[in-house]
């Protein structure tokens, strides 16, 4: 990093002092104020090391590759999904700060995470990331699109990254409020397609509660073409 970045990123230390986004320490060096993450806490963020569900992103006890909750669910469009971290303690802190208090210096942690789990996953390699599109009004309503923030710094990292945004979204109801069959009913016709699919494609999302979202999503895609539909959420609720 040269020296003119060094006296931006200090300089902006001093006058506008930075606090990590998860322990709430004043941060300082270059690295901590990069990524809004003090040492300690850069440290102790990791995933989960043992088993995954590959339907829900859940950690499996005894299970192999599905958990009995998936097991016992309809079938799937989607043919896996990835998660990184569960949706409590700091790992919610993290999110709230990126998404609500828009703290944008976590894009860059968060992409680099995704990033290496793609270069990792083989049947990854080839597949088009497609971002989950956002709720009619919520750009609106918010200021902006944290999901489509986080894809366009995945693509300024890893430039050989291929994005289609393929998907649009009429207005329904909020998610959050409703139930796994009821988000599926509320979003039912309400997820589009703008134009013909990748055939390998991985869906991002910052966060994936019952996979409603991720199973419409790629139930349209597949209903257009596309032959193999991975997701990759954030954080599992």
């Amino acid at each position: 990093m040269n020296i003119l970045i060094k006296i931006i990123f200090w300089g902006k230390n001093f006058f506008f002092p930075s606090e990590c986004a998860v322990c709430g320490v004043c941060l300082s060096g270059i690295e901590e104020i990069k990524y809004s993450l003090c040492e300690k806490c850069f440290s102790s963020i990791k995933q989960n090391p043992g088993i995954k569900c590959n339907l829900c992103g859940k950690p499996l006890v005894s299970e192999i590759e599905t958990c009995l909750v998936c097991r016992n669910t309809e079938t799937r469009s989607y043919d896996r999904l990835w998660t990184l971290y569960p949706y409590i303690g700091k790992y919610r802190k993290l999110l709230t700060s990126y998404k609500f208090k828009k703290n944008i210096s976590l894009a860059d942690f968060f992409a680099e995470k995704i990033i290496k789990v793609i270069a990792q996953e083989c049947v990854l390699k080839e597949a088009v990331i497609v971002p989950v599109p956002p709720r009619p009004g919520k750009i609106k309503s918010s200021g902006w699109d944290q999901v489509d923030y986080l894809i366009k710094r995945i693509k300024k990292i890893s430039k050989e990254t291929i994005i289609c945004g393929c998907l649009k979204r009429k207005k329904s109801k909020i998610q959050k409020y409703l139930k796994r069959e009821e988000r599926l009913k509320n979003l039912k016709g309400k997820i589009l397609l703008k134009k013909t699919p990748p055939k390998i494609i991985l869906i991002i999302d910052d966060i994936i509660t019952t996979g409603s979202t991720l199973e419409v999503c790629a139930e349209i895609l597949k209903e257009g073409g596309a032959q193999k539909v991975y997701g990759l959420s954030l954080f599992y609720d």
